[in-house]
């Protein structure tokens, strides 16, 4: 395990870094709040990281109480990891930096990777404040659900719902951005008709302005 680097320096921003300004690591949370995940998938859903630096880091995260390492039950019998309670603390400042960094996201690159889940936190931040629920989401790109309100457990996953979702959203990455960006809200872009919204649900409604 490689030695504990830090700033040495008696501040909580400092602090802060030591345990999470590594490259990598933030985004590794990120996936991570999608649940468990093996070391396989995270490798996948991380373009651009080496074997040895994503091996690196989850050690390091491990050490500093940000997941956890725990061997499914037969007949998987794989390896997963998951973010601690303190771990899943890092929501906020990831969407915070979202936020943050949405202005940077001008034209796509030919270089840049895309992953559908990838905008399933600055959905959950512009669905804030609509209601609780689960929302299915469908982009050319692939499928998605959010857990609007999920309290200590996963706050997105990839594919289908597990269960009967509250409400369905289809739109496509461009839309995204812009929400992101903060250029439109939600229920503007629904009204303005690049948002369908499917269910019955209070939070369908809520969407839709019913």
């Amino acid at each position: 395990m490689s030695p504990r680097r830090s700033y040495d320096q008696y501040c909580s921003a400092a602090r802060a870094l030591d345990a999470v300004g590594d490259r990598w690591t933030l985004l590794i949370v990120r996936e991570l709040l999608a649940g468990p995940r093996r070391y396989t998938d995270l490798h996948a859903d991380l373009p651009g990281v080496s074997t040895d630096v994503l091996a690196s880091r989850l050690k390091d995260m491990e050490r500093d109480g940000l997941t956890t390492r725990r061997r499914l039950p037969p007949p998987s019998a794989a390896y997963v990891y998951e973010l601690t309670s303190r771990g899943r603390q890092l929501l906020p400042v990831l969407q915070a930096l979202g936020e943050w960094g949405a202005p940077a996201l001008q034209e796509r690159r030919p270089t840049d990777a895309v992953r559908a889940h990838w905008f399933a936190l600055p959905l959950l931040r512009c669905l804030a404040g609509e209601g609780d629920g689960l929302v299915q989401v469908r982009l050319e790109e692939g499928e998605f659900h959010v857990r609007v309100g999920a309290g200590e457990g996963p706050v997105y996953g990839e594919g289908p719902a597990p269960a009967e979702p509250d409400t369905g959203l289809t739109l496509d990455a461009r839309t995204c951005t812009v929400l992101s960006q903060g250029e439109l809200t939600l229920r503007q872009a629904v009204l303005d008709g690049l948002v369908e919204v499917t269910g019955e649900g209070v939070l369908a409604k809520a969407l839709r302005g019913e």
